[in-house]
């Protein structure tokens, strides 16, 4: 039986970036699966490497804009986004504060969130472009549980019927019983409970953040729940930097990325490593 071919849409980023080489690297390293065709979005003409302008932004834009198309007609089973640089792409008008935040409001999903994974570590984040002094705030039950059960759905998606999954405090020593904060007894450890009747994953914690990564990294859960953006990015991109795939939950469609930004300094130097934007192509597969 011949299966039909994928098409996974792969958006070029800022042409003033690395991600053309990224891409092009990707595409020429014989570590694609087979049964996909990759579509290449965006203008390489539009900008020149290292100099980004408003036309690169420009170019990067109308590449979002033009696969969420793709994806919209059925033309894409699957999107790969290169780096933007968001300062960039808002001084041109563009109101998101991420490609996260894009893909959910060009498909009209609430229920979304961010992820990233790697060859050591998953973790899937509560909160994300938000100030630090926001993040207590912004923490509710519900939202962890929502960030919860997206993260089991993609574990199961990938084949682990039973995800272990350890939620993170958001204090020092997981609030210390209450000395350093009370998100963990207030808002966190109900959330646990609440997934955990819900049956979806086997969840553990509030789990003390400055020691669940090391235990994550050692295979003892699948994933972290982290209720920050930091908290989940800098133990990631220590373990991961060169795998790391940022992945959009609740799409309709999948939408991966790269975990690197557009490293204006090194690009047209023939420098890039093609690493993490290989792992978003063959993770946009899988998924497709």
């Amino acid at each position: 039986m011949i299966l039909p071919v994928r098409r996974i849409a792969i958006t070029l980023g800022d042409p003033a970036g690395i991600g053309p080489e990224v891409i092009d690297k990707a595409l020429a390293s014989g570590q694609l699966p087979e049964g996909f065709k990759f579509a290449i979005i965006g203008d390489r003409k539009a900008g020149t490497p290292g100099q980004p302008d408003k036309r690169s932004a420009a170019a990067a834009l109308a590449a979002l804009e033009r696969s969420v198309t793709e994806l919209k007609l059925g033309r894409a089973e699957a999107v790969v986004t290169g780096p933007v640089c968001k300062d960039r792409l808002q001084a041109l008008g563009f109101p998101f504060p991420g490609q996260t935040e894009y893909y959910a409001s060009a498909f009209g999903v609430q229920n979304y969130g961010m992820l990233l994974t790697g060859k050591h570590l998953t973790v899937g984040l509560v909160t994300i472009h938000e100030a630090l002094a926001a993040v207590p705030q912004l923490l509710t039950t519900d939202r962890i549980e929502r960030i919860g059960k997206l993260t089991a759905a993609f574990l199961k998606r990938r084949g682990i019927a039973r995800p272990r999954i350890a939620v993170a405090g958001l204090n020092p020593h997981a609030g210390e019983n209450g000395a350093f904060g009370d998100e963990e007894s207030r808002i966190i450890s109900p959330a646990i409970a609440h997934l955990n009747a819900a049956d979806v994953a086997d969840f553990s914690g509030p789990a003390v953040p400055d020691a669940i990564f090391r235990d994550a990294a050692r295979g003892e859960c699948d994933a972290v729940i982290c209720m920050y953006h930091d908290q989940g990015l800098i133990p990631i991109k220590l373990l991961d930097f060169d795998n790391a795939v940022n992945v959009t939950l609740g799409l309709p469609k999948p939408r991966t990325s790269p975990d690197h930004g557009t490293a204006y300094g090194i690009a047209g130097k023939n420098l890039a490593d093609p690493s993490s934007m290989i792992a978003a192509i063959r993770l946009a597969c899988e998924l497709a």
